[in-house]
Protein backbone atom coordinates (compact mmCIF):
# COMPACT_ATOMS: atom_id res chain seq x y z
CA UNK A 1 0.00 0.00 0.00
CA UNK A 2 1.38 3.53 -0.68
CA UNK A 3 1.97 5.93 1.53
CA UNK A 4 -0.73 8.78 2.36
CA UNK A 5 -0.05 12.40 3.00
CA UNK A 6 -1.09 13.68 6.33
CA UNK A 7 -3.16 16.28 5.99
CA UNK A 8 -5.71 16.92 8.44
CA UNK A 9 -7.71 18.79 11.11
CA UNK A 10 -11.03 20.23 11.67
CA UNK A 11 -13.93 19.12 11.98
CA UNK A 12 -16.38 19.59 9.06
CA UNK A 13 -16.12 19.69 5.67
CA UNK A 14 -15.59 23.17 3.78
CA UNK A 15 -19.02 25.09 1.23
CA UNK A 16 -18.27 25.67 -2.37
CA UNK A 17 -19.99 28.73 -3.60
CA UNK A 18 -18.07 30.39 -6.59
CA UNK A 19 -16.23 33.70 -4.79
CA UNK A 20 -15.90 36.93 -6.42
CA UNK A 21 -13.97 38.69 -3.68
CA UNK A 22 -11.24 35.89 -3.81
CA UNK A 23 -8.83 37.70 -5.82
CA UNK A 24 -6.64 41.31 -5.48
CA UNK A 25 -8.25 43.24 -8.08
CA UNK A 26 -7.45 47.22 -8.78
CA UNK A 27 -9.46 49.12 -11.21
CA UNK A 28 -10.11 47.70 -15.26
CA UNK A 29 -8.17 50.62 -16.57
CA UNK A 30 -4.98 49.78 -14.11
CA UNK A 31 -4.71 46.26 -13.53
CA UNK A 32 -2.26 44.48 -16.67
CA UNK A 33 -3.79 41.30 -18.02
CA UNK A 34 -0.85 39.96 -19.05
CA UNK A 35 -0.69 39.10 -15.30
CA UNK A 36 -2.19 37.00 -12.52
CA UNK A 37 -3.80 39.43 -9.87
CA UNK A 38 -1.73 39.91 -7.07
CA UNK A 39 1.47 37.98 -8.08
CA UNK A 40 4.39 40.00 -8.02
CA UNK A 41 7.39 39.57 -10.11
CA UNK A 42 9.27 36.82 -8.39
CA UNK A 43 6.61 34.19 -9.03
CA UNK A 44 4.92 35.59 -12.04
CA UNK A 45 8.53 35.26 -14.02
CA UNK A 46 8.42 31.42 -12.76
CA UNK A 47 4.92 30.45 -14.38
CA UNK A 48 5.70 28.71 -17.50
CA UNK A 49 5.87 30.25 -20.94
CA UNK A 50 3.53 27.65 -21.86
CA UNK A 51 1.11 27.56 -19.18
CA UNK A 52 -2.11 28.40 -20.38
CA UNK A 53 -4.10 27.61 -16.66
CA UNK A 54 -3.23 29.35 -13.07
CA UNK A 55 -4.66 27.79 -9.65
CA UNK A 56 -3.73 30.48 -7.93
CA UNK A 57 -3.81 30.24 -4.01
CA UNK A 58 -4.18 33.22 -1.64
CA UNK A 59 -3.45 32.91 1.25
CA UNK A 60 -4.71 35.16 4.25
CA UNK A 61 -1.62 35.35 6.12
CA UNK A 62 2.07 34.06 6.78
CA UNK A 63 0.67 32.38 9.90
CA UNK A 64 -3.21 31.64 8.44
CA UNK A 65 -4.94 28.11 7.56
CA UNK A 66 -7.54 30.36 5.50
CA UNK A 67 -7.14 30.93 1.59
CA UNK A 68 -9.60 31.87 -1.70
CA UNK A 69 -8.37 29.30 -4.63
CA UNK A 70 -8.74 31.20 -8.30
CA UNK A 71 -8.78 29.78 -11.72
CA UNK A 72 -7.24 31.55 -14.33
CA UNK A 73 -7.37 31.19 -17.68
CA UNK A 74 -5.11 32.60 -20.58
CA UNK A 75 -6.66 34.00 -23.97
CA UNK A 76 -4.35 35.36 -26.14
CA UNK A 77 -2.05 37.49 -24.08
CA UNK A 78 -4.82 38.08 -21.42
CA UNK A 79 -5.46 36.10 -18.10
CA UNK A 80 -9.09 35.65 -17.50
CA UNK A 81 -10.66 34.74 -13.83
CA UNK A 82 -12.55 31.84 -14.24
CA UNK A 83 -13.95 30.78 -10.82
CA UNK A 84 -12.58 31.06 -7.33
CA UNK A 85 -13.39 29.10 -4.29
CA UNK A 86 -13.23 29.08 -0.35
CA UNK A 87 -10.28 27.11 1.11
CA UNK A 88 -7.86 26.29 3.34
CA UNK A 89 -3.72 25.54 3.67
CA UNK A 90 -1.75 24.50 5.78
CA UNK A 91 -2.48 24.53 10.17
CA UNK A 92 0.37 27.01 10.63
CA UNK A 93 0.22 28.79 7.62
CA UNK A 94 3.01 29.55 4.38
CA UNK A 95 6.62 28.99 4.65
CA UNK A 96 9.66 29.30 1.74
CA UNK A 97 11.05 26.51 3.14
CA UNK A 98 8.83 24.04 3.91
CA UNK A 99 10.18 20.31 5.50
CA UNK A 100 8.12 17.71 6.91
CA UNK A 101 6.11 17.94 9.60
CA UNK A 102 5.95 21.62 9.61
CA UNK A 103 2.61 22.14 9.17
CA UNK A 104 2.90 24.59 6.72
CA UNK A 105 2.63 24.60 2.81
CA UNK A 106 5.15 25.52 0.54
CA UNK A 107 4.94 28.87 -1.08
CA UNK A 108 5.79 28.79 -4.60
CA UNK A 109 4.69 27.62 -8.36
CA UNK A 110 4.47 24.09 -9.13
CA UNK A 111 3.19 22.36 -11.97
CA UNK A 112 0.01 19.79 -11.88
CA UNK A 113 0.20 16.88 -13.22
CA UNK A 114 -1.81 13.94 -11.87
CA UNK A 115 -5.01 12.92 -10.12
CA UNK A 116 -6.66 10.11 -8.72
CA UNK A 117 -8.60 9.47 -5.31
CA UNK A 118 -11.10 7.02 -3.71
CA UNK A 119 -13.90 7.53 -6.23
CA UNK A 120 -14.39 7.25 -9.74
CA UNK A 121 -13.41 9.53 -12.22
CA UNK A 122 -15.57 12.36 -12.68
CA UNK A 123 -14.19 12.75 -15.94
CA UNK A 124 -10.76 14.42 -15.33
CA UNK A 125 -8.47 15.69 -17.88
CA UNK A 126 -5.65 14.85 -16.39
CA UNK A 127 -4.19 11.25 -15.51
CA UNK A 128 -6.63 9.89 -12.92
CA UNK A 129 -5.71 7.01 -10.54
CA UNK A 130 -8.55 5.42 -8.33
CA UNK A 131 -7.67 3.59 -5.97
CA UNK A 132 -8.96 2.25 -1.98
CA UNK A 133 -5.49 3.03 -0.90
CA UNK A 134 -6.12 6.66 -0.93
CA UNK A 135 -8.69 6.18 1.73
CA UNK A 136 -8.15 8.55 4.58
CA UNK A 137 -7.01 5.89 7.57
CA UNK A 138 -9.72 5.20 9.48
CA UNK A 139 -8.45 6.04 12.84
CA UNK A 140 -8.37 9.66 12.29
CA UNK A 141 -11.39 11.97 13.06
CA UNK A 142 -14.70 10.68 10.99
CA UNK A 143 -14.55 14.30 9.33
CA UNK A 144 -11.15 13.55 7.51
CA UNK A 145 -12.43 10.19 5.86
CA UNK A 146 -13.61 12.25 2.70
CA UNK A 147 -10.11 14.31 2.41
CA UNK A 148 -8.71 11.92 -0.34
CA UNK A 149 -11.88 11.37 -2.10
CA UNK A 150 -10.67 13.48 -5.37
CA UNK A 151 -6.89 14.88 -5.32
CA UNK A 152 -4.67 16.47 -7.67
CA UNK A 153 -0.86 16.43 -6.79
CA UNK A 154 0.99 19.44 -6.52
CA UNK A 155 4.55 18.97 -8.41
CA UNK A 156 6.41 19.36 -5.06
CA UNK A 157 9.18 16.67 -3.83
CA UNK A 158 7.40 14.63 -6.58
CA UNK A 159 8.00 12.18 -9.64
CA UNK A 160 5.39 13.76 -12.56
CA UNK A 161 3.57 10.91 -14.24
CA UNK A 162 2.67 8.58 -11.51
CA UNK A 163 -0.04 8.08 -8.89
CA UNK A 164 -0.23 11.19 -6.22
CA UNK A 165 -0.07 8.58 -3.69
CA UNK A 166 3.33 7.59 -5.12
CA UNK A 167 5.60 7.84 -1.95
CA UNK A 168 9.06 8.74 -3.89
CA UNK A 169 10.58 12.07 -2.76
CA UNK A 170 13.48 12.96 -5.12
CA UNK A 171 14.87 15.77 -2.91
CA UNK A 172 14.48 13.43 0.53
CA UNK A 173 12.23 12.83 2.94
CA UNK A 174 13.10 15.84 4.82
CA UNK A 175 11.57 18.25 2.21
CA UNK A 176 8.17 16.51 2.66
CA UNK A 177 5.77 15.93 -0.06
CA UNK A 178 2.38 14.27 -0.89
CA UNK A 179 0.90 17.48 -1.25
CA UNK A 180 -2.23 18.15 -2.53
CA UNK A 181 -5.27 20.09 -3.68
CA UNK A 182 -7.82 17.75 -2.10
CA UNK A 183 -11.44 17.72 -0.67
CA UNK A 184 -12.34 19.93 2.37
CA UNK A 185 -12.73 19.38 5.83
CA UNK A 186 -13.54 22.48 7.40
CA UNK A 187 -10.12 23.75 8.80
CA UNK A 188 -6.07 24.03 8.32
CA UNK A 189 -4.44 20.81 6.66
CA UNK A 190 -0.85 19.40 7.56
CA UNK A 191 0.44 21.63 3.77
CA UNK A 192 -1.90 20.63 1.29
CA UNK A 193 -4.81 22.90 -0.04
CA UNK A 194 -8.84 21.51 0.05
CA UNK A 195 -11.19 22.80 -1.22
CA UNK A 196 -14.87 21.72 -1.60
CA UNK A 197 -16.13 18.56 -3.38
CA UNK A 198 -17.67 20.82 -6.19
CA UNK A 199 -14.56 22.69 -6.10
CA UNK A 200 -12.56 19.99 -7.01
CA UNK A 201 -15.06 17.90 -9.66
CA UNK A 202 -14.79 21.14 -11.65
CA UNK A 203 -11.07 21.74 -11.42
CA UNK A 204 -11.01 17.69 -12.40
CA UNK A 205 -13.10 18.40 -15.49
CA UNK A 206 -11.04 21.35 -16.28
CA UNK A 207 -7.72 21.51 -15.55
CA UNK A 208 -5.92 20.35 -19.04
CA UNK A 209 -2.64 18.66 -19.43
CA UNK A 210 -2.60 20.25 -23.08
CA UNK A 211 -2.91 23.48 -21.42
CA UNK A 212 0.11 22.88 -18.77
CA UNK A 213 -1.60 24.06 -15.58
CA UNK A 214 0.00 25.10 -12.73
CA UNK A 215 -0.43 26.50 -9.37
CA UNK A 216 0.59 29.51 -7.83
CA UNK A 217 0.41 29.60 -3.64
CA UNK A 218 1.56 31.35 -0.68
CA UNK A 219 0.14 33.89 1.18
CA UNK A 220 -0.93 37.09 -0.40
CA UNK A 221 1.96 39.19 1.24
CA UNK A 222 4.74 37.08 -0.33
CA UNK A 223 2.93 36.53 -3.87
CA UNK A 224 3.38 39.95 -3.98
CA UNK A 225 6.74 40.20 -3.83
CA UNK A 226 9.05 41.57 -6.59
CA UNK A 227 12.34 39.68 -5.58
Amino acid sequence: MTTLTACGGGTERGGGADVGKGAPTRPAATRDPTRIPGVGDRWQRRIPADSRQVVAVYGDGRDSAKSTVVLYAKQGAAWDRVRGWPAHNGKKGWTTDHREGDNRSPVGVFTLSDAGGVLKNPGAKLPYTRSAAFAAPRWWAKSYWHDFDYVIAIDYNRVKGTPPNDPTRPEGEGKGGGIWLHMDHGSGTSACVSLSESAMEYLLRTLDPDRHPVVVMGDRADLKRSR
